[in-house]
């Protein structure tokens, strides 16, 4: 018998949600959207009857009690997930959960106790394990196409003083500035194609004028385990780019925009110098394929690639580049 889709509502509806999740839903076969909340009612309603979703909660719990909703899915400010997945946990909801998934790796092993007394399913939207070129990356890796690894690297930069997301520089509000935003990309991005965990990191950032009490620019050094060694750069300063590169004892491999589901991705294989192989990828289902591969685990279908246990390791590591800026050394996990 086919199962109905799961039906997801978003709590905390913003931009990300009409950038990202409103072209996804359409493209799902496993899930769809019925539903959102957003602190401004009236924006809300307007919202609703512009893109045509079902329900418009008018409270949080409305939304988490609601019997027409399987999963939540929290897009709200990185403060406001530990107490949002708490309540939709409260009420017998599977939750998929923005990142970074908390405001510290406590508050993190605090969702996931929840989530595992309830026996529901709980996972963080990292959404770039269901990227084509990071699969290919981490098959590829893994079957020894260019030696053990040695070190590896992933930059993530865009230009925030343009974005609508005005929260992202509140310290009350978002767990850093590009580290926790977009530097849990690039952490977990090289987690997932090396198959390693982070072992201590090394911060250099700074913050600006306009980044209030957060950075503005970071670099972090990362021992990871394997003998790896691993570069993360991030920046809300500069124009837009995303690169992930792992270098082996046989050969190099990179993929510049390999963070993007914009347009497609190029793959670079070299050996000795010389270009072995070129490969180009498109993540543009990136999105929908994370949605469907939640509904399917929900379902008890496969595993979902970004589970809440896992991303505890993540929070960690943000934990430890934060303690290693304010201290100036090397911090462990």
């Amino acid at each position: 018998m086919t199962q109905s889709p799961v039906r997801f509502a978003i709590l905390g509806f913003g931009h990300h949600a009409v950038k990202r999740l409103l072209p996804a839903f359409p493209k799902c076969d496993l899930a769809t959207l019925g539903g959102m909340w957003r602190r401004d009612h009236a924006a809300a309603l307007q919202n609703c009857a512009e893109y045509k979703i079902p329900h418009c909660f008018q409270t949080r719990e409305e939304l988490c009690s609601s019997p027409d909703v399987d999963a939540v899915f929290i897009t709200s400010p990185d403060a406001m997930h530990l107490d949002d997945t708490l309540l939709a946990l409260k009420h017998g909801k599977a939750v998929l959960c923005e990142k970074p998934l908390a405001m510290s790796a406590a508050e993190a092993e605090e969702m996931n106790a929840a989530a595992r007394a309830a026996g529901l399913l709980f996972g963080v939207a990292q959404n770039f394990r269901y990227n084509r070129s990071l699969e290919w990356m981490r098959d590829q890796i893994a079957a020894g196409r260019i030696g053990k690894p040695q070190l590896a690297r992933a930059e993530y930069c865009y230009a925030a003083n343009n974005s609508s997301r005005k929260w992202i520089v509140d310290a009350t509000l978002a767990y850093g500035g590009p580290i926790g935003d977009v530097g849990v990309h690039c952490i977990d991005a090289l987690r997932f194609v090396l198959g390693n965990d982070v072992v201590s990191v090394s911060t250099l950032a700074r913050k600006d004028a306009s980044s209030g009490e957060v950075e503005a620019v970071a670099s972090l050094q990362m021992e990871m385990t394997g003998d790896v060694f691993a570069t993360v750069t991030t920046s809300a300063r500069t124009p837009y780019r995303s690169f992930v590169e792992v270098n082996g004892s046989d050969g190099v491999m990179y993929s510049e925009g390999g963070l993007t589901v914009d347009r497609p991705v190029q793959i670079v294989v070299r050996r000795g110098g010389d270009v072995e192989e070129t490969v180009t990828l498109d993540n543009g289902d990136g999105y929908t394929r994370m949605l469907d591969g939640f509904a399917a685990a929900l379902r008890g279908g496969n595993d979902f690639a970004a589970t809440g246990e896992d991303a505890i390791h993540n929070m960690q590591a943000l934990d430890a580049a934060m303690r290693s800026w304010r201290s100036g050394a090397r911090e462990l996990l």
